[in-house]
């Protein structure tokens, strides 16, 4: 299928995801509820904060740290690994191959089709930032706040790719949940989800800069926060979709091959 045929194809793609995430809200909503660690993580960082500041954080930089965290995870957080287990087990990867429009497009607007009813979600978070914080922490210029969109871009994608990647692994395998159950174990320990990266120990922070779950939830949080300035930020945002490159280009070797695999079994 074109470039240009895809691109014509994208709009009804949405309007088909969309309309699942509405049929589907009470599921949706479900998730959310398991999206909100970062609010208990907050009422535990804070209950330390007050006794003394941890580094830079006291209530006020934690609750604003959490805060972002939880609109963050809204942001960039996708199944698509899940759906790929499931469509693989019964068949449906199947009828999907059928399609002009490759599965991976689908699957990347199935779950972007999402984001107004999330949007719905992160508004209770940034008004409660507005009434206790004002406008502090949030960045204050045009740059920073291209910064904060590029970098949860990137997020969003990282996490596409690396659920990909992972989702693929089920051509070969029987099941790759216990490997995106690995994943996410990693994520919410080295990403910053459940605590800010510069807290961990020196020796531990250098290694998990230069792993990719910090650039899932950790940077754009950084961003959100005001934590860099413009030229730190770009830094570490070109540092991001380099990870995105990376996983991207795994991704598409793994996809061939376990495709061919599929179809000489005859899915």
């Amino acid at each position: 299928m074109s470039v240009r045929s895809t691109v014509r194809a994208l709009p009804a793609l949405f309007k088909v995801g969309f309309a699942e995430a509405v049929a589907y809200r009470a599921e949706l909503f479900v998730w959310v509820l398991s999206t909100t660690m970062p609010l208990v993580m907050y009422v535990l960082w804070s209950a330390v904060a007050r006794e003394a500041p941890v580094g830079r954080y006291g209530d006020r930089e934690f609750l604003a740290y959490f805060l972002a965290a939880f609109i963050v995870r809204q942001l960039t957080s996708n199944w698509a690994a899940w759906q790929m287990n499931f469509e693989v087990r019964q068949g449906i990867l199947s009828m999907r191959l059928l399609r002009p429009l490759t599965p991976v497009v689908s699957w990347a607007v199935e779950t972007l089709a999402y984001m107004p009813m999330r949007f719905l979600v992160i508004v209770p978070a940034v008004v409660t930032w507005l009434v206790v914080l004002g406008g502090a922490y949030f960045p204050h210029t045009p740059a920073g706040w291209a910064l904060f969109a590029a970098g949860a871009a990137g997020g969003w994608l990282l996490v596409f790719t690396i659920n990909v990647c992972v989702g693929t692994l089920s051509l070969f395998l029987k099941s790759s949940l216990k490997l995106m159950d690995a994943y996410l174990a990693a994520t919410f320990v080295f990403s910053g989800y459940l605590i800010p990266v510069e807290l961990f120990p020196d020796r531990i922070r250098a290694v998990v800069q230069w792993l990719p779950f910090r650039y899932t939830i950790g940077l754009p949080v950084e961003l959100l926060t005001s934590h860099h300035d413009v030229a730190a930020g770009a830094q570490w945002v070109a540092v991001q979709w380099s990870w995105c490159a990376v996983f991207a280009s795994v991704g598409y070797v793994l996809w061939q091959r376990g495709i061919r695999r599929f179809e000489a079994y005859g899915g």
